[in-house]
């Protein structure tokens, strides 16, 4: 009996330690997100491709967008900085992550100005050893005052 009870704790203990070793790196993943966001501020589509999937999905105040519609989107903005801050990451599976912060952002869009706090998150998705955005949705946060 003490034999069965030592071996199930002993594989209780090495699934913890297993699951935990192949959870993604909070730092990891922030880094990709700053990388994007990099990609979408300088225009550059080739290096934002490499980091969404090809099936990416983004939902935003103005409507719900594919990644052809994403890197459309990115022609249209002038952004002159972001900083992201209050990040957090969550993962109940291996290959799936799901981040959210806050990105403050200075730029336009069309024109107008766009610049502000904005409240993010998105669904990440190993595929084939490679994390991939392949969700993204943010809103302009609202001022406490009204």
């Amino acid at each position: 009996m003490k034999k069965c009870f030592s071996l199930a704790v002993t594989v209780w203990f090495a699934a913890i330690v297993v699951s935990l070793a192949a959870a993604p790196d909070k730092d990891a993943m922030m880094a990709k997100e700053k990388e994007a966001w990099q990609a979408f501020k300088d225009k550059n589509g080739d290096a934002f491709k490499k980091l969404v999937d090809k099936d990416f999905r983004g939902v935003y105040a103005e409507g719900v967008v594919n990644l052809a519609q994403e890197l459309d989107d990115m022609q249209k903005w002038d952004m002159k900085s972001f900083a992201l801050s209050d990040y957090t990451a969550f993962s109940d599976e291996p290959d799936v992550i799901v981040t959210t912060y806050k990105c403050t952002v200075q730029g336009t869009v069309g024109g107008k100005d766009a610049s502000g706090t904005y409240n993010c998150g998105t669904v990440w998705k190993m595929e084939k050893d490679v994390w991939l955005a392949i969700f993204h949705t943010n809103v302009k946060a609202e001022s406490a005052t009204k």
